[in-house]
């Protein structure tokens, strides 16, 4: 072997090694954490690990709502503090003692605990006879360590969401590099596939209130639409969602824009807020059609979806603009699956395009698809109302289409292989 192949070898060898050191996004757990509601969380730490776990978990979305304070000093300070003041609505305690001493420091904390408060322990044992004891004290939870940012809030969800229940709605966020790249058309054709491929409710939000072209795009015209949640979201329950909801097939409703000039369209952050969560608590999937604007309601609802979707064109400005977008969503959403990047309008007759590895490279994030240029497939269906499987279902874009719904649901599907019209004979080589 020669010394080029060599480097070459264990520079493969190095970058093998680095990548198993890794730790890998633990989805099942994101899966299972849900949103927390307005709760003051009190935390008394033994060790520096589970402090920062903490610290992490108290920065993701899923516990935005919440109120988390650190402390260092284990069940002895937490015992100290609530002499003094009153219990929170969680207390989550590190101890690194044994089974006796443990069980005696919580015995002491409940003599000051007030009803109604709940704890988790974190401790270092791991037996059942400790766990069970705990929980005939009334302990919530019992975690040993060493424990997970995404374990800790799965256990802070379950206190405050019945695992039982159905879950709550899933939300996908929609948003353009930059205008005018298709992110409406995506998302529409993207929700449309999956409501039909997993046969399951889906709404689209379209938050475009003054230019939406979600109405268009289903071939609808609605009175009645998310404009009048969002002025009024405290009253919007499952009847009135019912009424402000427009049916589009079996499986698919929209949430539509109003599309009207007359009137200027602040949007409050909180509003947003709570018309999705009441959606979601109805639906098992939420789209989100989000414009290419930047406003405090437009950034809270990307960083709290749970899964974002860019569509860019294959330019500079659109480079530049998802690096900025998936930068933030980096720092923001430290727990959550990387942002999807879909390339659309790809492949348009002499025009100089970056390419999708470029955008790799640049960005640290793989393209999920590459939506070729298609003006007739594509503009037909946009003056007819249809979706483009409804307008040519053998197009390449059709194709594209799918696979970018099943991607971002991380389904897959399975499609049959072609049956081979050869006898087992003449596979063989032998001929009639």
């Amino acid at each position: 072997m020669s010394n080029q192949a060599e480097e070459l070898h264990d520079d493969v060898a190095a970058v093998g090694q680095q990548l198993a050191t890794v730790p890998s996004f633990d989805e099942g757990n994101a899966e299972r954490a849900r949103p927390v509601p307005r709760v003051s969380i009190q935390v008394f730490c033994e060790t520096q690990d589970v402090a920062d776990a903490i610290l992490i978990a108290a920065d993701d979305r899923r516990l935005s709502k919440t109120h988390v304070s650190i402390h260092m000093g284990g069940a002895r300070a937490a015992v100290a503090h609530y002499q003094e003041s009153p219990t929170p609505n969680l207390i989550v305690i590190e101890s690194l003692a044994q089974r006796d001493q443990l069980l005696a420091e919580l015995d002491a904390l409940a003599e000051c605990c007030d009803s109604g408060t709940k704890v988790i322990i974190i401790g270092c044992v791991n037996d059942v006879i400790l766990y069970r004891e705990l929980l005939n004290r009334g302990v919530s939870e019992y975690l040993v360590t060493p424990i997970s940012p995404l374990q800790l809030m799965e256990s802070v969800s379950n206190l405050y969401n019945d695992p039982s229940s159905d879950p709550v709605g899933k939300v996908y966020a929609f948003v353009g590099a930059k205008g005018g790249v298709g992110s409406s058309t995506i998302c529409h054709n993207a929700s449309w596939i999956l409501s039909e491929v997993l046969a399951s409710d889906l709404v689209i939000a379209d938050l475009d209130l003054a230019f939406g072209t979600t109405g268009l795009d289903f071939n609808r015209d609605p009175v009645q639409g998310i404009a009048d949640a969002l002025s009024t979201p405290e009253r919007l329950d499952e009847v009135l969602l019912d009424r402000l909801l427009t049916k589009c097939s079996e499986h698919l409703s929209i949430f539509a824009a109003p599309v009207v000039l007359e009137t200027e369209y602040d949007l409050q952050s909180d509003a947003c807020e709570a018309v999705i969560d009441v959606v979601r608590q109805n639906v098992p999937y939420v789209s989100l059609d989000l414009p290419h604007v930047w406003t405090a309601w437009a950034k809270d609802l990307l960083l709290q979806a749970d899964e974002v979707i860019i569509t860019a064109a294959p330019d500079l400005a659109n480079l530049r603009n998802a690096k900025n977008i998936i930068d933030l969503l980096k720092v923001s959403r430290k727990n959550d699956n990387p942002p999807h990047l879909i390339l659309n309008m790809t492949n348009i007759p002499k025009k100089p395009e970056i390419s999708a590895r470029d955008f790799e490279q640049a960005l640290d994030v793989k393209v999920v698809a590459e939506v070729e240029f298609d003006a007739e497939t594509f503009g037909q269906a946009a003056n007819n109302g249809q979706m483009i499987e409804e307008t040519n279902l053998k197009s390449k874009a059709a194709m594209q289409l799918r696979d970018i719904a099943l991607t971002i649901a991380h389904r897959q599907e399975v499609r049959p292989e072609r049956k081979s019209s050869q006898t087992f004979l003449e596979r063989l080589g032998f001929t009639r």
